[in-house]
This record gives C-alpha cells, structure tokens and sequence, in this order.
C-alpha cells in the first residue's frame, strides 16, 4: 500500500510569528506579558472565552484530588489551539496511552476498508471460520461488529471483584493471560449468547476481530511480520501521515494482529489532530481521507443502546443502562467522544468547534467527576 504524502495539512501549532518594525529604526515594544499564568501552558490571543473562566475550570482537573490525575489537556476550537496544559513529568512530546480511544481509530481504517470496496457493512463478517453452515456466528456482520452486537458471549471486565479473585473479563484474558498470543483466535472462538443484532455488549474483544478483518483485508499471509507490515503501512499511509499525527504508535500480538481496541499510544496534540480529523467529516486540509457518510455512521445511535454509535460515544441523554456517558446538560446533543479506561477522553462538538483532549490515570471512582469537569469546560464555549 503506498504512502499518502500529499495531504499534509499545516498543523495547528506553528509557532506565532511577530511581525513588527520590519524596515524601520523605531524601537519595537515588547509583547505585554501572557495573563495565562504558570499554571496553563497556553491560552490562545483569540480565545472566544474568559480566560479566568476558562483555567478556573481547567486548574480542578489537576489539582482536586477526586479527580486525579490529569496528565495531559488540550483544546482546540476550529483547528486553532485554545488552551494546552501537562502535569509535572509530562510534556507536549510525551505519548500517552489511549486504552479504548483506539477502537475509533479501528473503525476509521474499517471505514476505509469500506470505501475501497474491500468490505460491505452488512455481509457476513469475512471470518472464514464462522461460514460453516448451522453456524450462528455467520450472521454476523460487520455493522453488528462496529455497534458491539455481535452477539458473541465476550465480557469485558477488567479487574477482580475481589483480591486474590481470578479474572473473569475476556479483556485482561486476552490480552495478558491465555488469549495473548493470538487475541483474534480468542475472540473470535468464543460462542454465540445471542442472536447478532439484537443485544449490546461493550467489548474490546469485538474491535480485537475488526483489526483482524483489516489485516486480512490486506494480506492473504499467515505470518505474523508480513501481517503487521500491512496494516502499519495501511495504518501509517491512510490516517497517521497525512493527519501529522507523528507520535502515533499501535501495537500487535504475536500473530501479528493490531489490537486495535487498546493500547495504541500518542501525545495529546495528536489525539486533538485526530478529533479534529473526526470534526471536520474525515477531512483534513481540503482532503477528503474517508466519506463523510462514514463519520455520520460512526455519529448514528446504533439500534440497541442509544449513546453508542460506530464504535464511538454519544451525547444521549440515556444508554443501555440508563445512565448517560458524557454530558447532555452540558453540550449539544450533537457531542461525540473516544473514551478510554482510566479517564482518556477525545471531546468533539462540532457545533462549537471543539476538541477537548483529556488523557490521565483515574480510577473508576474518580471517573464522574472529571467527566463532569470536562463537560463545564465545553459549556463555556458558545455555540456557533
């Protein structure tokens, strides 16, 4: 697969040039001082908010206990830097794990995949070992796959109840324990607890057989390089290259298959790159990189749980278990988010303009409250 590199668009922070006094002897004066203090990296000169507004409501994020720890907060509005902040240790150059947030990735390169012509949405999902007749799993596709209604029993707890407990998730199964060698072989033996279509079940096993379907896609090859080799190619070539997104690293087992449900590492300023890539319809300076249609399908409520649409987060009022996800109060109903284990959030809200990028290490407990802090965040952005 040949490499795009003539969709470069000019990121977002170039430096801001001073232009002043060119040809002339009269002294230049000094900028006056930024009023963004030591505790905020940046805040934009066009900021359409507060900027007291605006760190008031970021400096909880790093500093109140119930919420921590924040490592890394960027926001842009209309591709242009608003405010960027880092916990002590961490950096503009550090890449920070995304955890799930990958799974939106997977279904961009599925997206693509699909324009090509490669895949359909609703054909069977092309597993040969599921086209047996009288086997349930072949009706499975790949819509089912992309809105978690598969139907394959997967569970994807991640921690034990108790200390001392055995793992019971398919997810730390997978990819640590039994199924790490080859994770798509464990997700994909798993049997069927109900019909394809007809119930939601968040599972990072389900994205585990998307990167398997993309890698297969790509080459008839068993071996796992030749395996990874095509779908970094097709990773890097297709999205990660012309996004600039330059830090982006994702990972792959033994049999050579992305785990594309987790794992996958960037800085903050790419994440937002991506956001921004997903804002604009899966476009990027004037280049169309995937039909419009397919970022409007993945932004669908998928038929069985209102806040989940193809393979990303909505801003529904109610999920399957009737407890919203990100913030309906708070932003518009057109709000949509990667989210990640452990309080990793790409925010985009297209009717403001807005990618806000969280990425952390916040326990469960904590989650709710950061979550809430982001959405007073984007609240203090006007809608357009």
């Amino acid at each position: 697969m040949p490499r795009n590199k003539s969709l470069y668009p000019a990121t977002a922070f170039a430096a801001l040039l001073l232009l002043a006094g060119c040809g002339s002897d009269t002294p230049v004066a000094p900028p006056p001082p930024d009023p963004c203090d030591a505790r905020c990296d940046y805040i934009a000169m066009d900021s359409p908010v507060d900027r007291a507004a605006l760190d008031a409501r970021i400096e909880p994020l790093f500093s109140d206990p119930a919420q921590a720890e924040t490592r890394a907060l960027v926001i842009m509005r209309y591709g242009k830097p608003v405010a960027e902040r880092y916990a002590p240790g961490y950096s503009a150059d550090t890449p920070l794990i995304s955890w799930s947030m990958e799974k939106s990735v997977t279904a961009v390169l599925i997206g693509m995949l699909v324009a090509d012509g490669r895949l359909k949405l609703d054909d069977p999902a092309p597993i040969a070992e599921w086209q047996s007749p009288g086997d349930p799993r072949r009706n499975i596709t790949l819509r089912h796959l992309l809105h978690m209604a598969s139907g394959l029993d997967h569970t994807e707890g991640l921690d034990p109840a108790e200390p001392g407990e055995i793992y019971d998730g398919d997810t730390v199964c997978m990819l640590f324990l039994d199924g790490a060698d080859d994770m798509a072989r464990y997700a994909e033996s798993r049997p069927m607890e109900a019909r394809a279509g007809e119930k939601f079940e968040y599972s990072s096993a389900t994205t585990v057989i998307l990167a398997d379907i993309i890698a297969r896609e790509l080459t008839d090859s068993k071996n796992p390089r030749v395996r990874m080799e095509a779908v970094r190619r097709f990773a890097y070539g297709r999205l990660f290259e012309p996004l600039r997104m330059n830090s982006a690293k994702i990972e792959f087992d033994r049999a050579g298959t992305m785990i594309g449900g987790s794992i996958m590492h960037a800085t903050a300023r790419d994440w937002a790159k991506f956001g921004e890539f997903l804002r604009n319809g899966g476009s990027i300076g004037g280049a169309q990189l995937i039909p419009r249609k397919w970022i409007e399908f993945m932004r669908t409520p998928s038929p069985t749980n209102a806040v989940y649409g193809g393979h990303i987060w909505l801003n529904a009022r109610a999920g399957a278990d009737g407890l919203p996800i990100l913030f309906p109060d708070e932003a518009p109903a057109t709000t949509f988010a990667a989210l990640g284990h452990l309080g990793q959030y790409v925010i985009v809200s297209p009717e403001q303009g807005l990618t806000v990028v969280r990425l952390g290490k916040t326990p469960d407990e904590g989650r709710q409250a950061a979550r809430d802090q982001l959405g007073r965040i984007v609240n203090l952005f006007p809608v357009r």
